[in-house]
């Protein structure tokens, strides 16, 4: 292949187009213009020549997928059917987080097994997305590395959705051919085991799913825009987030019966839909790098203790803002867990306060219907709180400063050569010190001080206006630390593709043979971790705080919570304040973090360029990126 190309290509060091602003066909890019991994695409994984397995035919897979200018700037267009997945995602998770503990209570569980059962959530996101990355990224599969996942992710997540909600009728039915009453113990106990299995089979294909979207996004964007990527990711994670509210606020039995007789059964096949059509929508119109391209790593041993010990080694080789990130998500979500799950029980406790003190003598069914109505009101807060979210994500990125979205490119090549009065417009709009990191740094300050106020707050429009604003800073949780993670990540494999490229070229120019020796390989010399491990040791750093949070919730409300129904219970404003004291650290290791990628020998490849330099050609690159939020750039 390498005849084929221009000679001014061959066995030169050639920087990757997210870099160097041009775009490039050279040997360093696959099908759909995907860079080449660090291994030489024409070894097996074994190093052995004679064999013909690990052999892949190059010439005729670039001949089925034609070379596309990968690091060229996407449009808006190209962005929504990246992401629109995740939306989708978002649907299923919007359902199971809101209906699925008063569904497992109807079916019988008490309130001590549904918190066990909660675990799920923290426990497969602490687990299975970094075993996922870990797969993916080793995956070679001609539909790409993280595609398989998200379909197959996807297909269990339906079954798992539509088996829990119809897990009554299957049971039962099941049980009765063989003359089983529904009504008896012994089927409705089988039931509730059903239902918890099924629970726990829908987290684990749940975080499938999210590590492969995830993944599949960073793969799929450009170097330069993986802040606009993720900020689009976002918004649709809201876009997806309102429809699940609203699908919970609205008696759907009432107009959509067709797709079952409860609130639940509706809710699940909608969110079936959903996920199904996103993600088919984004594998289908977005090509992934082809991994047959890729020489697999070699094949360590299996079984959980080497997935631990890879996973431990890979924490400690962690990119330095990934790993700063981390530590960040480690405290804030201690904060943030408890607002998800509390924040529509926090105003409508407050609802049913009046009632209760001037009838403390209500009855069980009083009691149940004042309740329902609470449980109502609090919905509207989070209503209000995904549209604040959204509306956040939707404008916030236009006073924005780009720092980690910044391509690294000469402005004479990236930039327009005309403008407009709507262009200059935007321009304008940027605030010049507001990066992302002091953004997602005043979100947390915003989060503490409105988990702190819910000790002092005890009217209903003050605690949704709370709750509200509360949605400014998990518009920042969506966005920034993915957008800071992604750009370290695609500008590292950048650097390392181009550095890589360059090495083999030139061994193949000198017609040496380094097959039989490992340590000739250019990508060997330095151990570096692909996205889907990375993404996952990240969504470790959520996860496992969740479960402390949840422990030192239960400990607050085991001597706090007053019986059901009794006038003067606080204590979810209690937790709540406690979540804003961990944010405050949250904020703290914020501050320390850095507002642009820096990456070792970037500034070599960068023809010497001071940090000032680049960071003007960032500001410079301001117009580019909000054209590309309006649909301008296409």
């Amino acid at each position: 292949m390498a005849a084929d190309l221009p000679d001014q290509q061959k066995g030169q060091l050639t920087i990757s187009p997210a870099l160097s602003g041009e775009t490039q066909r050279d040997d360093t890019v696959e099908p759909m213009g995907k860079p080449l991994h660090e291994e030489s695409p024409l070894l097996s994984p074994s190093g052995d020549d004679d064999s013909s397995e690990g052999l892949i035919d190059r010439e005729s897979i670039l001949q089925e997928d034609p070379v596309d200018d990968w690091q060229e700037t996407k449009g808006l267009w190209y962005m929504i059917l990246l992401t629109i997945s995740i939306g989708g995602l978002q649907l299923a998770w919007a359902v199971e987080l809101s209906n699925g503990t008063p569904y497992l209570l109807a079916l019988g569980l008490s309130k001590s097994l549904v918190a066990v059962v909660w675990i799920a959530g923290p426990l497969s996101g602490a687990l299975v997305q970094p075993y996922v990355g870990m797969l993916s990224d080793n995956c070679r599969s001609p539909w790409g590395k993280r595609t398989p996942f998200m379909v197959f992710g996807g297909l269990a997540t339906i079954v798992a959705l539509l088996a829990l909600a119809w897990v009554r009728e299957l049971v039962g039915g099941f049980l009765g051919l063989f003359g089983a009453s529904r009504e008896s113990e012994g089927v409705k106990i089988t039931i509730v085991v059903f239902a918890v299995g099924f629970v726990y089979i829908l987290d684990f294909s749940i975080n499938t799913v999210q590590a492969g979207i995830r993944a599949f996004i960073l793969d799929c964007c450009p170097s330069h825009q993986q802040e606009t990527a993720n900020s689009m990711a976002s918004r649709v994670v809201g876009v997806g987030n309102i429809i699940g509210y609203v699908a919970g606020y609205v008696d759907l039995p009432k107009y959509m019966s067709f797709f079952g007789n409860t609130q639940f059964k509706i809710l699940c096949v909608i969110a079936s839909i959903s996920l199904s059509s996103t993600v088919a929508i984004s594998v289908l119109t977005i090509r992934e790098r082809d991994p047959r391209l890729e020489v697999a790593r070699p094949k360590g041993k299996g079984g959980l203790i080497h997935f631990f010990t890879t996973v431990f080694k890979s924490i400690r080789r962690l990119p330095p803002l990934t790993r700063q990130v981390c530590e960040v998500q480690f405290f804030a979500w201690i904060g943030f867990f408890p607002q998800l799950f509390y924040s529509s029980s926090y105003v409508g406790d407050i609802y049913v306060q009046p009632y209760l003190e001037a009838n403390p003598n209500m009855t069980p069914d009083e009691i149940d219907k004042l309740y329902e109505k609470a449980t109502r009101v609090g919905t509207f807060a989070l209503l209000i709180y995904a549209i604040t979210s959204l509306a956040t994500n939707v404008l916030l990125p236009f006073f924005i400063a780009p720092s980690y979205d910044a391509a690294l490119e000469s402005s004479s090549s990236s930039t327009k050569s005309y403008t407009t009065r709507f262009s200059r417009f935007l321009d304008a709009l940027v605030i010049p010190w507001l990066t992302l990191r002091r953004a997602w740094l005043i979100s947390h300050v915003i989060f503490a001080t409105c988990m702190f106020s819910t000790l002092i707050v005890r009217s209903i429009t003050a605690a949704t206006i709370l709750i509200g604003v509360v949605g400014i800073s998990w518009a920042l949780t969506l966005w920034a630390p993915f957008a800071i993670i992604s750009a370290e990540v695609s500008k590292r494999d950048a650097l390392r593709r181009s550095r890589d490229s360059a090495q083999a070229n030139h061994h193949h120019s000198l017609d040496t043979d380094h097959d039989a020796d490992p340590e000739s390989h250019p990508g060997e010399k330095q151990e570096e971790d692909q996205a889907g491990v990375i993404l996952g040791i990240h969504n470790m750093a959520i996860a496992s705080p969740q479960i402390l949070a949840t422990i030192a919730s239960s400990i607050i409300f085991k001597f706090l919570q007053k019986p059901r129904g009794t006038p003067g219970d606080r204590s979810i404003s209690v937790v709540l304040a406690a979540g804003g004291l961990s944010t405050l650290v949250a904020a703290w290791l914020t501050s320390r973090i850095k507002d642009e990628v820096e990456l070792p020998g970037d500034a070599a490849a960068l023809g010497g360029q001071t940090r000032e330099q680049r960071r003007s050609m960032s500001q410079e690159r301001g117009l580019i990126r909000n054209r590309s939020y309006t649909g301008l750039e296409y």
